[in-house]
């Protein structure tokens, strides 16, 4: 119970790697302010959080509405105290539109730069405002392997990945004397909604069963789930964790090791 009496705020909490980042941090003891865009997914979520006998502020919005997301901030430390942990996860993925990099849609490349970038970049830089005078704080940022490597038919996703990882190094040079850590947690092919889209789309395109390419998504034999990329995210998140900062960690079952 490392986290309690901490508050944590996660973005995309409604359901996938979110949800079980924020049911994670509940169990370690953390009180909960989380946000997304299904407000009856997210209340699912708060009721999983409650149960365990943690505070649950909840708030649906789209995570590129800048000032709302400002405002949630905020408005959870009135309600919670200080938050003491950001988890930036909310992200829109190649699965919402998948194309060839010459037929790549402008506005769906800004769209997701807005969503995977821009949103976390504003996010964080009103998060440090408050963390710096109280002298801590522990910013995660959800990458993904694609921040490593490119992805087919998924340009802006890669880009925008990559970009997260530069603005998370950035962020902990800068802040590396201010007890402020920051990190960022690169998953690989992860069992959601969203990544079932990308499956049967790769499946289509490849010309092969959904059940072929989910069993070559990692060498593992399968895609990994939720709850083991949340466990790393909580080690990071902890007190713990106060000499590790600027750092990418790849939770990927070994696909871009091995």
């Amino acid at each position: 119970m490392k986290l309690t009496n901490q508050t944590a705020l996660v973005t995309g909490a409604s359901r996938g790697i979110g949800k079980a980042i924020a049911i994670a941090l509940a169990r370690e003891g953390a009180n909960l302010a989380i946000s997304g865009r299904d407000q009856a997914e997210l209340q699912a979520t708060a009721a999983e959080i409650t149960a365990l006998g943690r505070q649950c502020l909840t708030a649906a919005f789209d995570i590129t509405d800048y000032d709302k997301a400002d405002a949630f901030y905020d408005q959870a430390e009135a309600a919670l105290g200080p938050i003491q942990i950001l988890v930036n996860n909310a992200g829109i993925g190649s699965s919402a539109r998948p194309m060839p990099f010459a037929d790549f849609a402008d506005d769906f490349f800004d769209l997701t730069l807005r969503t995977n970038l821009v949103a976390p970049f504003r996010l964080c830089k009103h998060a440090v405002k408050k963390m710096q005078p109280r002298g801590y704080g522990r910013i995660i940022n959800i990458a993904s392997i694609s921040g490593k490597t490119g992805t087919v038919h998924g340009a802006a996703y890669a880009a925008s990945k990559h970009g997260l990882i530069g603005l998370t190094r950035s962020i902990a040079v800068e802040f590396t004397k201010s007890g402020i850590t920051c990190n960022a947690v690169c998953p690989g092919v992860t069992k959601s909604l969203m990544n079932d889209k990308r499956l049967s789309y790769d499946a289509q395109r490849l010309g092969r069963e959904f059940s072929e390419v989910e069993a070559n998504a990692t060498p593992l034999g399968r895609r990994l789930m939720p709850e083991e990329v949340a466990h790393f995210v909580v080690a990071l998140a902890v007190p713990d964790a106060s000499g590790v900062t600027g750092q990418m960690f790849v939770v990927d079952g070994g696909a871009t090791n091995l």
